[in-house]
């Protein structure tokens, strides 16, 4: 189902009587002076109502003699609350996804990092040199402006090739360079370990 009438359906939900309407009318169905009666509302308040719910298909009426009757469409009720339910697994496959990342990055950095901190040797697969430059990047302030000497003294506490590193932090948007002066980007700009796998 389209995006957009997920929204116009939830965007009617989004009223205390509407939803009123429809609880009542899942136990039966009903012409529009009974349900005004539950309410304690003007049929023309109820007739307002009833025109939204069946702009979005949920409300169907049927003439029974001299009276309308309004009917409940199940199905429909159904289908909008299986979407959500697909939004939530996904939302939820999502959070699995992380949680794997996560032990992921833990299992690079334990077999590329020595106890002190120092790296062993900068990985040659890609996902795993971005998981270890991200890794050295979250050590330094968003903000801050660094001089190439500094940042090679800050890389330094970690490997001694610290020309290599400083440029794979700017080749992988980790950082940008201007007049010698170095900064780090937003995280949104560095380089995804998903696009590499």
């Amino acid at each position: 189902m389209q995006l957009s009438k997920q929204i116009a359906f939830h965007k009617t939900m989004g009223d205390a009587t509407r939803i009123k309407i429809v609880y009542l009318l899942a136990e039966e169905s009903l012409h529009v002076g009974a349900i005004a009666g539950k309410l304690g509302l003007t049929a023309p308040t109820i007739s307002h109502h009833l025109t939204k719910l069946k702009e979005c298909n949920l409300v169907y009426s049927r003439k029974e003699k001299n009276t309308v009757y309004y009917h409940l469409n199940k199905k429909v009720l159904s289908h909008h609350g299986d979407v959500l339910h697909r939004f939530a697994q996904e939302e939820k496959g999502d959070r699995t996804m992380s949680e794997k990342l996560v032990k992921e990055k833990q299992k690079v950095k334990n077999n590329f990092l020595e106890k002190n901190g120092r790296i062993k040797s900068i990985p040659a697969q890609q996902k795993k040199k971005l998981f270890i430059l991200e890794h050295l990047v979250e050590g330094l302030k968003v903000g801050e402006k660094y001089k190439e000497k500094e940042l090679n003294e800050y890389i330094l506490q970690f490997h001694e090739d610290f020309a290599t590193l400083r440029r794979e932090f700017i080749i992988h948007q980790f950082m940008y360079r201007e007049n010698g002066i170095y900064e780090v980007n937003p995280k949104e700009m560095w380089a995804s370990t998903k696009l590499s796998e």
